[in-house]
């Protein structure tokens, strides 16, 4: 199965290829790396990214990450992947920019779960 991340191109591009990449600040401030399932993952977007420019999506294999993933509740009780460490670069299946349209919404490849 395929979770997603929003990664800030140069933190992915500083921190990822070494295998010490912990998110975001907010990632940080959490104690964990948020991700979503490819249903959740524009909603994320328009709600905590909308119109921050310089983004990647990473695409991450779940059964990669071993115990170190987590599903929890969040937003009425949905299930949502949480990282508890650094994100191994060989989870990375793909990463991709994401683009910020004129409407400041995130314009996403095609998805799979």
């Amino acid at each position: 199965m395929l979770i997603y991340h929003m990664a800030r191109a140069e933190d992915w591009q500083r921190h990822g290829p070494d295998g010490s990449y912990r998110g975001s600040r907010d990632d940080l401030r959490d104690g964990f790396i948020h991700f979503s399932t490819a249903s959740h993952v524009e909603e994320s977007a328009r709600k905590h990214r909308a119109g921050e420019e310089g983004l990647l999506l990473l695409a991450v294999d779940a059964d990669r990450l071993g115990p170190a993933l987590r599903w929890e509740p969040s937003r009425g009780g949905q299930l949502f992947p949480h990282l508890y460490g650094p994100l191994p670069p060989d989870a990375v299946v793909w990463a991709q920019p994401l683009p910020v349209g004129p409407d400041g919404l995130h314009r996403f490849p095609p998805l799979a779960d």
